[in-house]
Order: C-alpha cells, then structure tokens, then sequence
C-alpha cells in the first residue's frame, strides 16, 4: 500500500457535492483512491509515504474529455475554409493512408497534448480503420502514456455508392464491425470502479452508417453494459441528410434506432430544436459540447444553456484536432462559457459551470461516478497549476474564476490514479521531443501520399 499526503494547497476546489473551494487545502490518497479532503487537520494521523506542499497553486479534480478524433493531430490546419461535410470529403483521402503507427503516435501525440492542458480523462472515436489499424494501436498509447482512457470503437459502412458521405473504400462491412466491436469489448473493457480503460460502442454518424448498424450496435452495447456514442444534429447539412434519408429531425432519429437513454452520449447537437432537447433530459441522454470545433466549421452555437436547464448531461470535447485545432481541454471551457454569453445573457454560463462542465459534466456523461471531483472514495485524478504566474496576476481574490477567464497554459502538476505523470510542467511518460518529431515524420508521409 502507498500513501501521499497533500497539503498546503493555496485554493481545492473539489467539485464535490457541496462545491467546496477550501483555502490551505489537504487531500489524502491511498493506493490511488482519495480518502481525506479538507485541511491539515482533518488529514489522517499517519506518516504519508510521499508529501507534496503546494501553496502557490490552485487543485481541482482532472478534466474529462469526451469526444475527440486523435489521429486527426496528423492533419491539422487544413481546409481551413470549410464547412463540416467539405471538409471531411476533403481529409478522407489523406486519413485513407493511415496506419497502425501513425494511429498509435498521434494517440500518444494527443494524449500528451491533453493531459499537459489539464485532462486526464479522455473519450476518443476511432472510426477509420484503413490498412493494418485497430483500435489497439490507441489503446497501447493511453496504456504507456498513463491516461485514463475510453476507446470508442467506431465504423463507417455506408459509403458514396449507398448515399453516405465517405468514399466506398474507407467503409467496413457491418457484420465485421459488430464481430470486431464484440472481441474489444470482451478483450479490453474494465467495469469496475477506478477503470483505466473502457470500450465506447460508437458508429461513426448517421450520415456514414445504416439504421441496421445503428440499432444492432445499441443491442450488442446494452448485452455488454458499455455505452454508446456517436455524432448528431452537427450543422444545417447534416440535418438536412437526416430529413432527406430519413425523414426526421436527428433527436428523433436517434430515438427511433434506440439510442436515447442514460447510457448514450451525443457530439456536437448544435441543430437540437427544444423538443428535441426536452426529449435528452427526460431520458438521461448526453451531450459532448464541441465549441472551439463548432466555430471552426461554421457549424453554429450548442444551445447548452437551455440543454443544462433541461437537465441534459454536457460534457466538454475538444474534437478532432483536424477540425479545432488544438487539443486544450480548459480552453473548451473557456470557449463554451463565451459562445453562451454571446446571445447577449453575461450570466448565461458562469465560470463555475464551465468548470463544472469539464469534470462533473464529463463525468456524467461517460457513465463514472468515480472522477470529476475531489472526494473520499474517488480516483486520485487531479491537477495544479500555479498561481504566481502572468495568467493569474490580478486574479487571485478568485483564482476559481481565473482558471477559465485568464486561460492558464498548461499544468504544473497532474496526477493519474495516483500517479504523477507531469511534476514541474514536465510530462514524465512520454519523451516529448522524440515523440513531436516522430508525430511531423508521419504527418508530412500522409499529407505528402508518400
């Protein structure tokens, strides 16, 4: 058994069910699970194995990232005056050149990203399988790189020659992909508490699979217990494809392939009408907000403020980082707390529900009640940055606030099921350099067609 002992902390914030934020801050961790938080005193008795002071830097519980495509890290800025179905039609080829070690750099290329911006929870949607990838090549990243990690295994199936969006040749047969999304769920995914890896069941979009794949993959994932994910209601294109094909607006398609419930999580719902956003809250059905990918694309504003007072759970992704182009899960925050205020409500997101939405949030919407806050009981996943630094200056009568507002770069401290995985600013497991230049090689062969 190990034991660390935290204290000192300038500013917690434990995003527990009281909210507290605790001035000279402790928490207790063993083997990985909190069991104190509050101040020195309220600290167990016993020496700690490690001990960390910290009084110039404000904790909080690991952000939670929950919709991204990481092996777009490869391919970023370009189309960069596209519209979403553009866009891809113009990155398919180039994605048609993927392999398994480019899949594996650039997870462990994002990954880093990721987790030196402050997450260290992370959904991804692998969707393209071209040549020799597998959703393996991601998961021995998260694996060696430490992070907490929910591999959605994705597909496409329908292609140009069927009405769908992606050429013919980046499309699997559908009984393949069920067979393949069996043998990952009963290879890799951990139900238990404290899991480091889950498996997300998650055909790609409705423009890009059948009602068929759609509603035998919602059967396979309830047998399983694991959860569905996939995109929705993205821009005014895609809802137009889901009249034209369909004949519904997106919300009720998803309900009609059986893909409301508080198992299933949503990207983007940028189009969502009110009904269909009643429809979400009353079923317990997710959404991942997107913002920074959403403007990009010039696809629209979430309404997350009429989503959160439906009660629909929201989390935070950063997206593909072809379509963001960054990988910086607190600048989300930041972006999603703006882009509601600019209806013109300056209370419309406060800087304490932005936060929220990238713990809590997240949280809620990959089915955990084991992350997002600081609390006994809880994975030892939490972060700090410091507060004697430019960001912060001016700020510190509400360092809270200032984490959003001021835009901190990156952290100074974060911590993995009770691992340190970066000290001093430094992420230890991975070697940065290498690993950037690596990422450039392969990045430079794709978009070459070397």
């Amino acid at each position: 058994m190990t034991t660390l002992l935290v204290k000192h902390i300038h500013t917690l914030v434990t995003m527990d069910s009281a909210r507290r934020e605790i001035a000279d801050g402790a928490l207790f961790v063993r083997d990985g699970v909190i069991e104190a938080v509050g101040t020195l005193a309220d600290m167990p008795a016993q020496q700690a194995d490690r001990v960390l002071e910290l009084p110039q830097h404000v904790v909080m519980p690991g952000l939670i990232n929950t919709h991204h495509h990481m092996y777009q890290s490869l391919t970023r800025a370009i189309a960069t005056e596209h519209e979403l179905f553009a866009w891809l039609r113009t990155l398919y080829p180039i994605w048609s050149r993927l392999d398994s070690e480019a899949v594996y750099v650039s997870a462990q290329l994002a990954m880093a990203e990721l987790i030196l911006s402050g997450c260290t929870t992370s959904s991804d949607h692998l969707y393209i399988y071209p040549n020799d990838v597998r959703l393996e090549d991601e998961i021995r990243a998260a694996q060696e790189i430490g992070m907490r990690f929910h591999a959605a295994r994705g597909a496409m199936s329908v292609g140009e020659s069927k009405g769908g969006l992606p050429p013919d040749e980046l499309v699997e047969g559908e009984e393949a992909i069920l067979i393949d999304t069996r043998r990952v769920i009963e290879a890799y995914h951990d139900s238990k508490r404290h899991a480091m890896l889950r498996i997300v069941v998650a055909p790609c979009s409705p423009f890009s699979v059948s009602q068929n794949l759609m509603r035998e993959s919602a059967v396979l994932a309830r047998s399983y217990g694991v959860r569905l994910h996939t995109h929705l209601a993205e821009n005014a294109n895609d809802v137009a494809y889901s009249l034209e094909k369909f004949g519904v607006l997106p919300g009720d398609y998803a309900r009609d392939v059986d893909w409301v419930g508080n198992d299933v999580w949503h990207a983007h719902c940028v189009c969502l009408n009110e009904r269909e956003i009643s429809l979400f809250g009353r079923t317990g059905t997710g959404v991942c907000h997107c913002p920074s990918s959403n403007l990009r694309l010039a696809s629209g504003i979430a309404p997350i403020r009429k989503m959160l007072d439906a009660k629909v759970n929201v989390g935070l992704g950063v997206d593909g980082s072809a379509s963001n182009d960054s990988g910086h899960l607190l600048s989300e925050a930041r972006q999603a707390l703006l882009l509601q205020r600019a209806g013109g409500n300056p209370a419309a997101l406060t800087a304490r529900e932005a936060l929220e939405l990238a713990t809590l949030g997240g949280a809620s919407v990959l089915g955990r009640d084991d992350v997002g806050a600081l609390a006994p009981g809880m994975s030892a996943d939490l972060i700090a940055y410091r507060i004697d630094t430019p960001a912060f200056a001016g700020a510190l009568h509400d360092p809270v606030a200032a984490l959003v507002l001021c835009q901190p770069g990156n952290v100074d401290l974060s911590m993995i099921n009770g691992r340190i995985v970066v000290k001093d600013g430094v992420l230890l497991t991975a070697d940065l350099p290498v690993l950037v230049e690596r990422h450039n090689a392969i990045s430079r062969r794709l978009i070459r067609g070397d």
